[in-house]
C-alpha cells in the first residue's frame, strides 16, 4: 500500500505571507532594509503613477530619488549635530558689505569646500565682532553640507578638554577624534592665554593635522601677538609655520556688527522719545 506523502512545510516567509496582509509585510521588508521613505511614500507615489500612466520603472525610480535625497537630508542633519555648532550661520545673512577688507570672492570660493579636499588651512584675524565667528560657521556648514566631517570648538574649551582628557587618561581617543575630522574650527584663539602644557598640547594636535586635515582658526590677534597666548616663541614659530604653509586668510577689519547694531538700536530708541 503507497502512503500518501506528507505536505512539505512551508517556508516561514510563505507561511507568513499566507496570513499576514502583504502592506504589513512590505512595511516590514523596507524597515529592515532601511528604506523608511520608500514605507512613507510607496503609496502615495503609486497613486501619482497610476494618475500619469508611468511604469513600474519610472515608479522605482521616484521611490529611489525620494529615498536619496531623504537620506542625504539626514546624513546633513547628523554632520551638523556632530559638529557641534553654536548656532546653525550661512553665508546668507553675512553683510560683506560691513567688511569691504574681506575679500568675497575668496570665501564664496572656500563655501564650495575644495580647499578642505586639498587639505589647506583657513585664518580669519580681526577685532572681536567682525563676523570671524559668522564666517566660520557658514564654511562649516557648509562643509557638512559637502559630506565633510566638521568639528567646532572654542580654543580655550579645546585646551580645557585636552588637559581633562590628559588627567582622565583618555588623551589619545581625543587626539586620534580630532585628527579624523576633515575641517577642525578652532574659534577665538587669542583670547585666553593658555598655560605652558595647554599650548603643547594644542601645539601636538595642530600638528597632527598638518597636510592631513583642514583648520580654520578664527582670531583677534595678528600673527605677531600670538607667542602672547602660547607663551613660548619657539612654539608659536613652528606652529605658524605649519599653519601658514598652505593658507588662505580672511581679513576683517571692518566696524563691529554687535558695535554697529548697538547704536542704530540706541539711535532708533532716542528718535522714538522725540515728540
Amino acid at each position: 500500500m503507497t502512503e500518501t506523502p506528507m505536505p512539505m512545510p512551508l517556508p516561514a516567509m510563505e507561511q507568513a505571507a499566507t496570513s499576514v496582509p502583504p502592506a504589513v509585510l512590505l512595511a516590514n521588508h523596507l524597515k529592515a532594509l532601511k528604506l523608511p521613505t520608500f514605507v512613507r511614500e510607496y503609496e502615495k507615489v503609486a497613486l501619482e503613477a497610476a494618475q500619469d500612466r508611468a511604469d513600474y520603472p519610472r515608479y522605482l525610480l521616484r521611490l529611489c530619488e525620494l529615498e536619496r535625497i531623504d537620506r542625504e537630508r539626514r546624513m546633513v542633519e547628523r554632520r551638523i549635530r556632530m559638529a557641534r555648532f553654536p548656532h546653525t550661520k550661512s553665508f546668507d545673512t553675512f553683510d560683506f558689505a560691513a567688511q569691504p577688507s574681506l575679500n568675497k570672492a575668496l570665501v564664496l570660493e572656500l563655501a564650495r569646500g575644495e580647499w578642505i579636499e586639498q587639505r589647506r588651512n583657513v585664518i580669519a584675524l580681526g577685532p572681536s565682532g567682525t563676523g570671524k565667528t559668522h564666517a566660520a560657521l557658514a564654511l562649516g556648514l557648509a562643509a557638512c553640507q559637502k559630506g565633510l566631517s566638521v568639528a567646532f570648538t572654542t580654543a580655550a574649551a579645546l585646551v580645557h578638554d585636552l588637559m581633562e582628557a590628559r588627567d582622565e587618561r583618555r588623551l589619545r581617543l581625543l587626539q586620534k577624534h580630532l585628527a579624523s575630522v576633515k575641517l577642525l574650527i578652532l574659534d577665538e584663539l587669542g583670547y585666553v592665554p593658555f598655560t605652558a602644557v595647554g599650548g603643547e598640547l594644542l601645539f601636538e594636535v595642530l600638528s597632527q593635522r598638518y597636510e592631513r586635515g583642514s583648520t580654520l582658526i578664527t582670531s583677534n590677534l595678528p600673527f605677531d601677538e600670538w607667542t602672547s597666548v602660547f607663551g613660548s616663541e619657539r612654539l608659536t614659530g613652528a606652529l605658524l609655520d605649519r599653519l601658514t604653509h598652505h593658507v588662505h586668510i580672511l581679513e576683517m577689519n571692518g566696524e563691529s556688527f554687535r558695535l554697529a547694531s548697538s547704536r542704530k538700536h540706541h539711535k532708533n530708541k532716542e528718535s522714538c522719545k522725540m515728540p
